[in-house]
């Protein structure tokens, strides 16, 4: 289905390739027990083991790591097969991904060394830390303080939202270290079996259950001084641009949401027959599925085309804001358009697209919300206007 579905793409042999697997495990491994996995809010924790030893986990990482050293495009190809099934595991595996990456581009070599074999390889997940309570879309306000010692950091605060929070096997989670604005916040891998660590709240989802969500107390955890990534007081620059990256896998889930709704759609609009005929005969059907197509292809080009500038290292910023924008409208829109056409059908846990349509919604929001992505477009052509 992969070839058939992007012959259009000039996709190399490897980058089909990974999109295949990832297909066919989405589809062996994901598929036959998601709708259980929603239904009790489960995390798959073993699923992750069979995700390494495919090389999933560690897709972004270099091969001198035990990666698999694949690039963007392979990325996202294989985010949106695993959210073609199910979007919950796919967040895990992106921000998973993000973190990854931010290492290999800030990490000391002692920090890789650590790090990314048992990420790529090992089964340990990582986590992301930034977001508090009073610090959301504003997250250069962050509260939560990394006090120097003679032996490293002290770290007190509390931490909400935490993706693969209780899952992981050590987090990525920013700090404030000097005054007060984005010039006072680092970036720290802390070791997330550091005494001190709890996790105060398992958070309760309107979709992507099978995701790990919780919020994390620092109550004087003391890390070392080598955990510190990146220099003191970039952590806010470094986190903006792990996220910047991250947006590629959001595109990329949500597209992968839109490509399952579509599937879903095109199957029941072929099967479900009123007033003697295929409900796809009729306009009010055809019409939502060709614009859900079409929608799908624009998102797909976007995010393709995001991956690639990251790739050739140039500058992609507000092309991944364009594609996690469009894509995740997008997702929203027909995923609401794909329950329509189901009817009440589609309103029961009976068919996999109310999953969808709860899923979807939360492409807008995290990752930078759909506003935040339109103020960053806005200034590339505007500037900054007072």
């Amino acid at each position: 289905m992969l070839s058939a579905e992007r012959s259009q793409f000039e996709l190399t042999d490897e980058q089909r390739q990974i999109g295949e697997l990832a297909a066919e495990i989405a589809q062996r491994e994901i598929a036959p027990h998601v709708a259980r996995w929603d239904r009790e809010h489960a995390f798959p924790r073993e699923l992750y083991g069979k995700l390494t030893e495919a090389g999933i986990m560690g897709i972004v990482v270099p091969e001198e790591y035990g990666g698999a050293g694949a690039d963007y495009i392979s990325y996202a190809l294989a985010i949106e097969e695993i959210a073609r099934v199910d979007a919950g595991t796919a967040t895990t595996v992106s921000v998973h991904s993000m973190i990854c990456s931010a290492l290999v581009r800030l990490g000391t070599e002692v920090q890789k060394r650590r790090w990314l074999p048992k990420l790529a390889t090992e089964d340990v997940i990582a986590g992301f830390a930034l977001t508090e309570p009073d610090a959301g879309s504003d997250a250069a306000s962050i509260r939560a303080t990394a006090r120097r010692t003679a032996g490293g950091y002290v770290l007190n605060g509390r931490k909400q939202w935490c993706t693969n929070g209780s899952q992981a096997g050590v987090v990525m989670a920013m700090f404030r270290t000097g005054g007060r604005g984005p010039k006072g916040v680092s970036a720290f891998m802390v070791d997330a079996s550091t005494a001190g660590i709890v996790v105060e709240k398992v958070t309760e989802k309107l979709g992507i259950h099978t995701s790990n969500t919780v919020d994390l107390a620092f109550d004087d955890a003391e890390i070392p001084a080598d955990a510190l990534l990146g220099e003191e007081g970039d952590g806010f620059g470094n986190a903006m641009k792990a996220l910047t990256a991250g947006r590629i896998g959001i595109g990329a889930q949500a597209t992968g949401i839109l490509a399952a709704c579509l599937d879903e759609s095109v199957r029941f609009a072929k099967e479900r027959a009123a007033f003697g005929r295929s409900i796809g005969a009729f306009e009010g059907v055809s019409f939502k599925i060709a614009q859900m197509a079409t929608d799908l292809d624009a998102a797909r080009l976007l995010v393709y085309r995001a991956a690639a500038l990251a790739d050739a290292g140039k500058p992609f910023a507000v092309e991944a804001s364009k594609a996690k924008l469009f894509a995740s409208t997008a997702a929203r829109k027909h995923a609401a358009e794909a329950l329509q056409i189901h009817g009440g059908y589609g309103y029961t846990t009976e068919f996999p697209v109310e999953r969808h349509y709860r899923d979807a919604k939360i492409t807008e929001i995290y990752e930078g919300t759909s506003e935040i992505q339109q103020v960053i477009i806005a200034r590339s052509l505007l500037g900054k206007l007072e």
